[in-house]
């Protein structure tokens, strides 16, 4: 790997660990996306940061399961599209007709892939 790259590679897996923290205080931003992202950087830049976040007690076992297998635990679909339905509840409060459907088409998307994973 270009040695130039190394930087770039731990920045956006910095990035996304402070955006995968920001996760776990605030309720529709998701956590362990994020922190799949930074193990992606991380395998690239540190691989002994990688690991700590792959022998983390809470999030590493999603992180692992989605290497392996690409599997999404049921508990954690469910809390995903529950997230999606109350992101398309807020939209139709607060945007209204038709910009609600922008929310409602990328969550069905997006939803329908994630159901569609192994558990």
């Amino acid at each position: 790997m270009n040695p130039l790259t190394r930087p770039l590679w731990l920045g956006g897996g910095l990035l996304a660990v402070a955006l995968g923290m920001l996760g776990i205080v605030l309720p529709l931003l998701p956590t362990v996306p994020f922190f799949l992202l930074a193990t992606f950087c991380f395998a690239r830049s540190n691989p002994a940061w990688e690991q700590r976040l792959l022998d983390h007690p809470r999030y590493g076992p999603p992180l692992r399961q989605w290497r392996e297998r690409r599997a999404i635990s049921r508990r954690a679909k469910l809390a995903a599209l529950t997230a999606m339905a109350a992101t398309i509840a807020l939209s139709a409060v607060f945007a209204g007709w038709p910009w609600v459907m922008a929310p409602v088409i990328a969550c069905t998307l997006s939803g329908a892939w994630i159901w569609t994973r192994p558990e």
